[in-house]
């Protein structure tokens, strides 16, 4: 599975009590003011992924609404912290709604434990996909992922990695995943479907690790005894780095090391960026270093609303959130009324989407729902001693594994 449709991610699952009683906001006239949620983890054990999520989000406001608007309105946004909290997310979204948003956008692990109070609200979601399987189950319509369109339950995965690992003489293959998330555990799963399908032999698959680990020592003698010269981490940028600093001391002889996690510009020359040296990172979203059209307007778009400067390229959490509100534009520009029906009905005709020319893979709303793009496209760069090099300008694919399941270990 593609990195855009497996970043690792803390999500706990646990029972949600309560139903929304706010209504649909009322359809506004031309000219009006829109207004927009973001709910993300800006504080808590997310936020070493998050808290730059609202630049990409007031980027793409302050663009949108210097060229006039969408659709002859004006978007006005408004950051909500969930502090990785499973309780908080739900009075975060609920306040949301009742503040009058009249589309929400989501980037956040936990968004899934209240998911349901916008679908009862009939109330537009965008945004990032990674969380859980509402994106694509039946009955949430009303959710629309900017980054990869939707989300099949079933989370088949791709030959992609595999043939990624296989091309750089991987031949034992070893996966790792925290056991509190679902996402994590079905992109490490998934991980080794797709490197057995290349003709990888299964190494280790390690979907118990704990939230947030560091300590991989028994990880990497596993790994040593194992021979596995192909990595893939389903985990944050924290433990992947850990994971590789104790294979690197273990003297497991890595040959192709993938992390679905952490291109980050604070990590090039960091503590552990001499370890990290030789390991390729994935994404969905067009790398500055690759430039286009799209590239540069974000950049310059980030320098002028969000004060980043050009020399600190985005981070995955603000391509997501810049991706997310170029999407509410587009929907806002082909709806005939502000009313949440017809905003989701414009969002659902778009047959085209590639958030002009920032994705890897182009989305049909009108047929994706309930399943995800096939092929699944990234980009892969290298991390080497001048920072991240991309492997190649073009992309790597990856076609659906039949009769594979993230639910089933191979």
């Amino acid at each position: 599975m593609g990195a855009k449709r497996s970043a690792a991610l803390a999500v706990m699952v646990l029972s949600v009590l309560g139903a929304s009683c706010a209504s649909t906001p009322a359809t506004q006239p031309r000219g009006a003011e829109y207004k927009v949620a973001l709910i993300s983890s800006m504080t808590g054990a997310a936020s070493p992924e998050f808290s730059e999520t609202p630049q990409g989000f007031d980027a793409a406001i302050g663009e949108i609404n210097a060229a006039g608007g969408a659709g002859g309105h004006r978007i006005v946004g408004k950051v909500y912290d969930d502090q990785t909290n499973p309780a908080i997310v739900i009075q975060v979204v609920q306040k949301a709604i009742s503040d009058g948003n009249q589309t929400l956008v989501s980037e956040s692990p936990l968004f899934f434990l209240a998911a349901k109070f916008p679908q009862q609200a009939g109330i537009p979601v965008v945004g990032g996909g990674f969380d859980g399987s509402e994106w694509g189950t039946p009955g949430f319509e009303n959710m629309f992922a900017a980054d990869m369109g939707s989300n099949d339950p079933e989370n088949p995965p791709t030959s992609q990695i595999g043939s990624f690992m296989k091309a750089r003489g991987g031949t034992v293959a070893c996966s790792w995943g925290y056991g509190i998330s679902p996402s994590s555990t079905q992109s490490a799963t998934n991980a080794m479907w797709s490197a057995l399908a290349a003709g990888l032999r299964k190494g280790v698959l390690d979907t118990s690790i704990p939230f947030g680990g560091v300590d991989f020592t028994s990880s990497a003698l596993a790994a040593k005894a194992a021979r596995c010269d192909a990595i893939w981490s389903s985990t944050d940028v924290n433990s992947s780095v850990a994971l590789t600093e104790a294979l690197h001391n273990a003297g497991v002889e890595v040959k192709v090391n993938i992390f679905s996690a952490g291109l980050e510009p604070s990590l090039v020359n960091g503590p552990a960026w001499p370890t990290i040296i030789g390991a390729y990172f994935t994404t969905g979203f067009r790398p500055v270093s690759i430039p286009n059209d799209a590239t540069r307007q974000m950049t310059s778009s980030l320098a002028t609303y969000a004060h980043r400067p050009g020399s600190s390229f985005p981070t995955y959490a603000i391509y997501e959130a810049y991706v997310a509100i170029q999407l509410v534009a587009e929907g806002l520009r082909g709806a005939t009324s502000t009313s949440s029906a017809s905003m989701i009905s414009s969002l659902r005709s778009l047959t085209s989407w590639n958030a002009h020319g920032l994705l890897s893979n182009t989305i049909d709303y009108a047929t994706v729902f309930g399943h995800g793009t096939n092929p699944a496209c990234d980009w892969y760069l290298r991390a080497e001693a001048k920072g991240f090099v991309p492997v190649s300008t073009a992309l790597f694919c990856g076609n659906d594994l039949p009769g594979r399941s993230g639910k089933m270990a191979p």
